[in-house]
């Protein structure tokens, strides 16, 4: 009889695997806990706990709340995109263009200029400084409160500039001669080379702007100019709307747990359903920008 050989087993690559599914798992549970909850009635959550994988019966009440005519989940959804849209522009166009110019060898002072960039990572001016500025200049209670206050990111501006600085001088030099001007280079040249690290960024700011709310409550008073996170964040701690109950109850008491999922799952799932096919530029760009420096 021939000699059978018998299979080694990697108890490595199955403890690795057990390990890595139990994590996933973990972290899938949560999420599809909150839409379970975000679809059940009250009556159903009271009697069958918190923690619900698969509903019995579908109950999309709390969706229906939050999304009736006249909601300020609308408004707050046209803010929050509109200030993700213009927002990441402003914040890539400034970024880009201080980081370029800091990135330039032939520039006096870069390196010091760099470091008063840095320093405003460690130390802040306060609350009561920032607020008295946006209130004298005039920023307060609009739009742009949200953005031009924190128009570059000290973090993500040296993510551009030490890509900018791996990029051979060679290249600029060759252009310049041929007489292309240190505008065309930058938008010609250097951002396309450059555009892993600028995706990474933008997702960086895109991201920001989207989970930021701290800022509108603070220097807005008008309810329509509310992004989606300040009226979740009114829901959770509140368990309520801006809204009078009997607008939209119908002699109804509103799901308190089932309208916080819902919420949640409202205000998440735009960005949950872009970040997958950026994800790849998102850890692409991050190494390549760390390393090359």
């Amino acid at each position: 009889m021939p000699h059978v050989r018998r299979r080694r087993v990697d108890w490595f690559t199955i403890v690795n695997y057990t390990i890595l599914i139990l994590l996933s798992i973990s972290f899938i549970a949560p999420f599809i806990n909150l839409i379970s909850t975000s679809i059940v009635s009250e009556e159903e959550r009271f009697r069958r706990g918190m923690f619900i994988l698969i509903p019995e019966h579908f109950d999309l009440y709390a969706y229906k709340i939050l999304l009736r005519h006249g909601s300020h989940v609308y408004s707050a959804y046209m803010v929050t995109i509109l200030r993700v849209v213009v927002g990441t522009a402003c914040n890539l166009f400034f970024t880009i263009l201080l980081a370029y110019g800091l990135a330039k060898r032939g520039m006096p002072f870069r390196n010091g200029i760099a470091m008063f960039v840095f320093f405003t990572m460690i130390f802040h001016g306060g609350l009561i400084p920032s607020y008295l500025l946006i209130t004298n200049i005039g920023l307060r209670n609009s739009f742009w409160v949200m953005i031009i206050p924190g128009l570059i990111s000290a973090f993500n501006f040296f993510i551009i500039r030490t890509f900018f600085l791996a990029i051979p001088q060679e290249l600029e030099e060759s252009a310049f001669m041929d007489g292309a001007s240190p505008f065309v280079i930058l938008w010609k040249l250097i951002v396309p080379l450059s555009m892993p690290s600028i995706v990474t960024v933008g997702l960086f700011y895109a991201v920001a702007h989207w989970n930021s709310w701290f800022d509108a409550v603070l220097y807005i008073k008008d309810n329509h100019k509310f992004p989606i996170q300040v009226v979740l964040n009114n829901i959770l701690s509140t368990s309520t709307l801006d809204d009078e109950p009997q607008k939209f109850t119908n002699g109804r008491l509103p799901p308190v747990e089932t309208l916080k999922a819902a919420m949640i799952v409202i205000s998440t799932l735009p960005i949950v359903c872009v970040y997958p096919f950026i994800q790849k530029y998102f850890v692409k760009g991050a190494m390549i920008g760390a390393v090359k420096g």
